[in-house]
């Protein structure tokens, strides 16, 4: 398999190598290929192919450190990561505004703790989180580089999708702009519409039963 990330993956993976091999992965192509890897939270290096970095092994000790028994039982919460900086297109922030007009949202919470490494950290940030249903909601479209969320990027999604059912959580996708599904949690369309939020409050009540929804609407005040 052939190494056709995004650029912003490619930015990551040659933040992440040893210094010496920088140039070499630079001109990769392979993510069979092995190199030397820093770990991100200051342990020993470790040697690793391509692929598995982009989905996030890490170093033997942050390993053993997400097995333990204290790991384990923050597996699944939701927190607020303090300065956590993530891109959201207009999108994303319409998603957002249409869902928050259905269903109330958690606004204090952008991060979940799960019980194995990704991309050397311990914690995911998904594009919208409902704690109370523990229902994450991604968007995904291929973007003007028309190859976002495609190929490896995918393949990471799909890692990251298991790490939260993992830790109880489940994953609702909305796959737009020609993304074919990634499994049954995913909603294909052409762009995001108010149909498409509605189905996505409706996957909801599939996953976690009506009364556990209809305990978040929104109610709306009509004028007398």
């Amino acid at each position: 398999m052939l190494l056709h990330e995004t650029q912003r993956s490619r930015s990551e993976l040659l933040s992440r190598v040893a210094p010496p091999q920088r140039a070499a992965l630079a001109r990769e192509t392979r993510i069979g290929a092995s190199y030397e890897w820093r770990c991100a939270r200051g342990h020993d290096r470790y040697p690793a192919t391509v692929g598995e970095v982009l989905t996030g092994p890490s170093c033997a000790k942050c390993r053993s450190n997400a097995a333990a028994p204290g790991a384990r039982r923050e597996a699944g919460m939701a927190f607020m990561k303090p300065g956590l900086r993530l891109g959201t297109s207009q999108v994303e922030q319409r998603l957002r505004m249409l869902l928050g007009e259905r269903i109330r949202l958690h606004h204090r919470v952008n991060a979940v703790r799960i019980a194995r490494m990704f991309y050397g950290k311990q914690e995911v940030w998904p594009d919208i989180l409902v704690p109370q249903l523990r229902v994450a909601v991604e968007y995904d479209d291929p973007g003007r580089s028309r190859r976002a969320h495609l190929g490896l990027k995918e393949a990471s999604d799909l890692e990251k999708d298991e790490a939260l059912r993992e830790v109880g959580w489940e994953v609702i996708r909305i796959r737009a702009g020609g993304l074919e599904s990634l499994g049954p949690g995913s909603i294909v369309c052409r762009s995001l519409t108010v149909e498409v939020v509605d189905e996505v409050v409706a996957q909801m009540r599939r996953i976690r039963g009506d009364a556990a929804v209809d305990a978040l609407l929104v109610t709306r005040r009509h004028a007398v």
